[in-house]
């Protein structure tokens, strides 16, 4: 694809959760699709006859098995955020239907112990999982979404 075309494609509707747990670290996966190392926080599609809230509660529990009634919602980000896909990826990934993603975070305190995450329970996103401090998932994460995560986490007040 040329960066016209590219440049020319929509964003897809995304949500993502920050999961902190009572010491304030934050919930991160690493990809079960990836061999090197890819961590992220929970994240994916918003269907189209829900809401995003509705979206990032769903996504939190097939990802990571953790429920409405294992956490508190605290925070949406004010409004939409986005990130471009590596322009190699972008015919490869979603079709080449878009060009990246457009994603609004919620931020949900765990008020259950770690026992409650099920990393198999429906889809499986992660194969392993780790609490850590924002500073570190941002030298993990893939570089194109770093500043968007940058973003979230000054924004929850958490870096």
């Amino acid at each position: 694809m040329t960066p016209a075309e590219i440049e020319s494609l929509p964003y897809r509707p995304c949500v993502g959760v920050v999961l902190i747990n009572a010491d304030g670290l934050v919930f991160a996966g690493q990809r079960a699709d990836m061999d090197t190392p890819a961590w992220q926080m929970p994240q994916g599609g918003v269907d189209a006859d829900e809401t995003p809230e509705a979206a990032a509660f769903r996504e939190l529990l097939e990802e990571t098995g953790v429920g409405a009634e294992h956490v508190t919602l605290a925070g949406q980000t004010a409004d939409w955020l986005t990130y471009d896909l590596p322009p190699e990826i972008v015919p490869e990934r979603w079709g080449g239907k878009y060009r990246g993603q457009k994603q609004m975070w919620f931020l949900m305190r765990l008020e259950a112990d770690d026992g409650v995450i099920d990393l198999r329970h429906e889809d499986v996103e992660f194969s392993d999982w780790s609490w850590m401090p924002t500073a570190t998932l941002l030298d993990l994460i893939v570089p194109f979404k770093r500043e968007m995560y940058e973003q979230v986490f000054k924004e929850f007040g958490l870096c």
